[in-house]
Parts: structure tokens; sequence; C-alpha cells
């Protein structure tokens, strides 16, 4: 018993030797294995934490250089583009104005092509307007409160609110600026129109070489049968979204202008009168007893960009006249006259139809002198933000619906090689667009009626817009109760600026 007792103990003894020697060499494999660099071991995992450090450093790097830009810009904002920082530099308003203007300028350029932004334009845009904009979140007005005190009661109190016009413009806008690029996007993919170099020859051209004063822009060329019926759908598709968006930029900006104060510069180099302003052939046309404003236009030399920017800042000018001599109540003063305040009011009734005629029958005019004046010597920041980004977009939008307006023109005449002559203005080549054009009554209070939020959920019907197109020229005759166009106004009367609609001269201003 004993030694049967003793052999079992010795061999559990030896058991425990034998697991004891095991759980050593396990260990010291384990050991061995662990002490290899986890580089090693996982190879996979050791060039992945090297990426993420390499793209955050690279993302650290970008933030540096995005802050030095900031800093730089707001820089030259603070002092006025005068790098002496001796004060001689314009106010901040115009600063800011120029500031985005050159920024459009320098990203968009001529936008020749229907083709997207390149990713690093498209992100320069982005980060760089957004800088521009933030200045808005920073312009407040005081607003009244309810506040609930401790005892129960309420008591009134101002707080602060980004200021109305600001409140209800920016976000149309970047809601306008996004379309436009989504717009460029589109065209991604798209192979049935290309086009030729600039160096290529007048046999390549053939009979799309270019016949308007636009001789630098590439030549479209499409294919012998002329675009797909869904290619030419999808460009008509672009161009309506494309006019919508140029409508409610162009009525945004006028609402602007229309808002910003006359300078006294401006007033004091106008004539005593409206009829100087406007010259005797011109006074008598008006002031007649039965007044057509087609038939008087039709009696005016047109026949250049000048004289028709002329006739408008002259317009504009006996507008500020009469205006000024309606609300001037010293009888004795320069500006008093004899004529009665009917028949003023009249008379600047019949120069604003003029102005809203010559509008839409020439798009692409420059700024008038009354504009550029406004712009130069305001001193309200609201007001130049939203009238400088609405101006941009405003051109932009010009410039896409012209090279739309090129492709469609390239494919009616590889579809009819012996076009009719196309009807447009003297002004309009066959890179601008179609005019918006309306009636000489056209209710423009009507269309002005209309509140901001109506843009953001604007539709048009497509079988009402088809009946509008003209099969001459492709332009839109827009009635008023279309004119959804989305802008901040007030039920007084409405000065000619305060009621532009429709389209606005969306030249190259920059």
């Amino acid at each position: 018993m004993f030694g049967l007792k003793d052999s079992h103990d010795n061999k559990g003894r030896h058991a425990k030797s034998l697991s004891i020697d095991s759980a050593v060499k396990f260990d010291g494999a384990a050991l061995d294995h662990n002490s290899k660099p986890q580089s090693d071991r996982c190879p996979k995992l050791n060039r992945t934490l090297e990426e993420i450090t390499a793209a955050f450093q690279a993302r650290e790097k970008q933030l540096l250089t995005d802050m030095d830009q900031m800093k730089e810009k707001f820089a030259k904002l603070l002092l006025g583009e005068d790098m002496s920082g001796g004060g001689k530099g314009v106010s901040s308003a115009l600063a800011l104005s120029n500031a985005i203007t050159n920024l459009a300028a320098s990203v968009f350029g001529e936008q020749s092509r229907l083709e997207p932004m390149t990713p690093e334009r498209k992100l320069r845009w982005r980060k760089e307007i957004d800088w521009m904009l933030s200045v808005a979140d920073y312009i407040v007005e005081l607003v009244p409160s309810q506040q609930k005190g401790k005892d129960g009661s309420n008591m009134e109190i101002m707080v602060t609110k980004q200021r109305i016009d600001l409140h209800m413009n920016i976000p149309a806008l970047r809601k306008l600026d996004a379309m436009l690029i989504d717009c460029l996007d589109n065209f991604k993919d798209q192979n049935e129109f290309y086009y030729l170099s600039k160096d290529a020859s007048d046999s390549e051209k053939g009979k799309h070489k270019r016949k308007d004063d636009k001789w630098w822009l590439p030549t479209v060329k499409v294919p012998e049968d002329g675009l797909s019926d869904k290619s030419r759908k999808n460009l008509q598709s672009q161009k309506e979204s494309v006019t919508q968006v140029l409508k409610a930029a162009m009525s945004i900006n006028a609402q602007v202008l229309s808002e910003m104060e006359v300078p006294e510069n401006y007033i004091e180099a106008l004539p005593k009168n409206g009829r100087a302003s406007l010259g005797d052939l011109v006074y008598r046309s008006i002031t007649v007893e039965f007044f057509d404003p087609d038939q008087f236009l039709s009696s005016l030399d047109l026949s250049s960009e000048h004289k028709i920017l002329d006739l408008k800042n002259r317009l504009e000018a006996s507008i500020v006249i009469w205006k000024r001599k309606m609300t001037q109540k010293d009888g004795k003063s320069g500006w008093g006259s004899g004529v009665s305040f009917e028949k003023r009011e009249l008379f600047e009734e019949r120069a604003e139809t003029i102005l809203h005629i010559i509008k839409h029958r020439f798009p692409g005019l420059p700024q008038s002198s009354l504009d550029i004046s406004k712009i130069q010597y305001n001193r309200d920041v609201g007001q130049a933000l939203l009238e400088s980004y609405s101006r941009i977009l405003e051109s932009l939008a010009f410039t896409v619906l012209s090279r739309i307006e090129d492709v469609l023109q390239a494919d009616n005449i590889t579809q009819n090689p012996n076009p009719q002559p196309r009807k447009h203005n003297s002004l309009k080549d066959d890179s601008q667009p179609n005019s918006v054009s309306t009636s000489p009554r056209y209710d423009v209070e009507t269309a002005n009626a209309k509140t901001l939020s109506d843009l953001l959920t604007w539709t048009m019907d497509q079988n009402d817009y088809d009946d509008r197109m003209d099969s001459d020229d492709g332009s839109i005759d827009v009635e008023p109760s279309m004119q959804k166009l989305n802008v901040v106004t007030n039920t007084s009367k409405k000065s000619y600026l305060e009621s532009l609609a429709g389209v606005r001269s969306p030249t190259e201003r920059h």
C-alpha cells in the first residue's frame, strides 16, 4: 500500500515537472515572438499608420497655408487696399466688393468651354468665398425678444440677429452658386460635342467658324448628323435652369442697388433739369401727349453699345432729377421747376418704361454711371457683399448660358446647312444668350411683390415654357406671374432700380 502510494506521488511530481518545463518552454517561445518589432509582424498596419501620419501632416500644413492666406486677405481689407497704411485706402465695403470681384475673375476667368471646374479651382472658390461671406455673420441688428424672469414674469429685451436682408439673400445666392457649379458638372461625361483649338485652320472649322467679335473663343464641333435627342434635351434643360439663375441673381442685384443711396458726387454732377439731361429731341419724345415706348426707341440710333449706354445714363439721370424735384419743398431752389407734380411723375414712369425695354432688348450692357457711382461710394458692408456676390453670379450665369447657346447654334447649323438669319439685337452675337423679352407694359411691381422664399421653391411648367419659346430666336416671353424672383421688397412705390426685373446686363464687368 505504502509502496503504491509513493509510486503514485512520484508520478504526480513527475507530471508537474513536465507541465512546468513545458510552460517555461512555451513562455520562452512567446517571449521570443513578442520581442520582434510590430512592423515585422504586421507590415500592412505599419503602412496604414504611415499614411495616416502623412495625411495628418499634409492637412496641418494646408491649414497653416490657408491661415496665412486668410490673414493676408483680411489685412488688405482692413487697410482698404492701401498697403502703405497711411489711411488713404478705399472703404471697407468697396475693398470687400473688389476682393469678391477679383476672386471670381481669377477662379472662373473666361469660362470658354462647357466643362466642369477642376477640383483645385472648385476648392479654392468654396474656401475663399466662405471667407468673404463670413463677414455677414457679424452684421446684426437688434430685435425685441421675450425673456422669462426668475419670478416667472415676462420681460422684453433686445437681442442681436443677423440683418434681415443678409439672412434672406445670402442663402439664396449660395443656392444659385451651387446650381451653376452643378450645371457645369453635368457636362463631365458628355462626348457628343467638342472644341477645336484656337490655332485650328479655317478648313477644320468649316461652317462652324465664329462670325462675331468673340474670335478668341474656341469653335464648337458637333457630329455630322447633329446632337442626339438626349443630349439636345439635356442642353435645353440646363439652359432653362441657368436662365432662372440668371434672372434671380439679376433681380437680387437690382434690388440691392436700388437700396443704395445716390451719392452726392453723382447728384452734384447732374444738370439742373431733365431736358438738359435728355436733350431736346429725347425730352420732346417723352413728354408728348400720346407716348409709345417702342416707337420712341425705333426713332433713335441704337446701332452701338456706346449709344445705348449713353441713352441709359441720360434716362437714369433724368429720373433722379425728377424724383428730387418731386420731393423738393423749396420752390425757390435751383431744383425747383414750373412743371406740375403729376406731369413730372408721368415723365418719370415713361423713362422707367424705356429703361426696362432697353434692359430686356439689349442684355450685356456694361453698368451705368449711376450703378458704378453707387458701388464706389457705398459704405454699407452688407450691401457690398450682396451686390458683388449677386453680380459675379449673374456674370457667370450669363457666360454659361452663352456657351450653351454656342453648342445649340452649332447643332442648328449642322441640321440646317442654309438656315434663315437669326433675329437678334445689334449688340448680341452668337455667343450671347437670347434676351428675355417682356411687354412694354409689363407689370414690374407685380413681379417684385414676390418674396425671397419663392426662389428656393421655384418651379416652372414645362409645357408653358415650350409654348412661350419663340421659333425664330428662342426668346422667352415672361409673364408677370412667372417672375418668381426672390427679393425682399417693401410695399412703397418703386423707383426704377427698385422695380427692375427680368434680364440684367451681366457683361464682363470685372
